[in-house]
């Protein structure tokens, strides 16, 4: 979702909105130019295009893999990949480790540490099976999104835990098909899977960034549901939870209260934890309904930080299955 836009003078700085902006493709006639040119459109043209190739390859040669062996390529991949090729991560998940789990020995952050690996990895992987594996998840308290639909609209906050993508076959399931707004990851190839799996799951896909504000607006006033993850790293710093640092108002968190004060929305808190391999457990938290306030804006920060309190313990409590472990606090 969007950052929200600074009006006051006074209170928490605010930054401008995010707008994305997908990159631009240089034209063909590029490869014929100055040295710059001709590698920035060989770059895009030709070992790009031979990338997109191999994701493409990759993806759909993994959906006839049995769904253990294909999380398992995954795990062995994490573990292998991200401590030689993105070591200033580990180094960010190593320090964010000693300040959020003080009282765990080396070994033991360690171990954390190596199980975050193996998740990221297996997360990859197992998007071209996400359908088979919630199907086989055990979801424990769905009532709470059903019960709070039949009352009105529902802002369904997820979190980036074990695997999320799960979640999408389970809410269509149930009624919901919330739309879901999103930023797509680089490369064409990857971009255009994404896309295309979420599409098949069911979600609805709304603009990231500022764009997709209005229409979340929009679909909740007309009762229905939208998706926002409030946990989340922007430009690689985590933006939420606030893990003991001054609360703030420039991301997600802030972003749902105000949707839900606008449109009288439930907040329906859930996340995903891996139990072991492709096994997972889906959980619904007790839905937020926000206290009256008497003057429009005056409750803000308070909101903020309530919806932070509800989220933060999950993450702590498996800081080896959160996907922004190594982004900077």
């Amino acid at each position: 979702m969007a950052k929200p836009l600074s009006n006051a003078k006074s209170g928490p700085a605010k930054r401008s909105a995010w707008v994305y902006r997908a990159p631009a493709a240089p034209p063909l006639s590029d490869l014929f130019k100055d040295a710059e040119r001709r590698r920035t459109a060989f770059r895009y043209h030709v070992t790009g295009n031979l990338k997109n190739l191999l994701d493409l390859a990759v993806h759909f040669g993994l959906k006839a893999v049995p769904a253990s062996l294909c999380s398992a390529a995954g795990a062995r991949l994490g573990t292998f990949v991200i401590p030689r090729w993105h070591r200033s991560s580990v180094k960010k998940a190593q320090k964010n480790l000693k300040r959020l789990l003080p009282d765990a020995t080396e070994e033991e952050r360690d171990r954390v540490l190596k199980r975050s690996w193996q998740n990221q990895g297996r997360i990859m992987t197992e998007f071209s099976i996400v359908g088979r594996l919630a199907r086989r998840a055990v979801w424990h308290g769905l009532h709470h999104f059903t019960e709070a639909y039949a009352r009105g609209p529902v802002i369904v906050v997820c979190m980036h835990l074990g695997n999320w993508e799960i979640f999408a076959p389970k809410l269509v399931e149930l009624g919901l098909a919330p739309s879901a707004n999103y930023t797509p990851p680089a490369g064409r190839a990857r971009a255009w899977i994404a896309r295309r799996v979420r599409r098949k799951l069911g979600y609805g896909l709304l603009p990231p960034g500022k764009d997709g504000v209005r229409p979340a607006l929009n679909i909740l006033k007309e009762g229905g549901a939208i998706s926002v993850f409030c946990d989340e790293g922007f430009a690689g710093k985590i933006r939420g939870p606030f893990f003991d640092r001054p609360p703030q108002l420039e991301g997600n968190l802030a972003v749902v209260v105000r949707l839900a004060r606008l449109t009288q929305a439930t907040i329906c808190p859930c996340y995903v934890l891996r139990s072991n391999g492709t096994s997972f457990e889906g959980f619904t938290l007790e839905p937020i309904v926000l206290p009256p306030e008497d003057k429009p804006g005056e409750r803000l920060m308070d909101d903020v930080v309530l919806l932070n309190s509800v989220i933060e313990p999950v993450i702590r409590a498996h800081l080896d299955q959160w996907y922004f472990l190594d982004n900077a606090l």
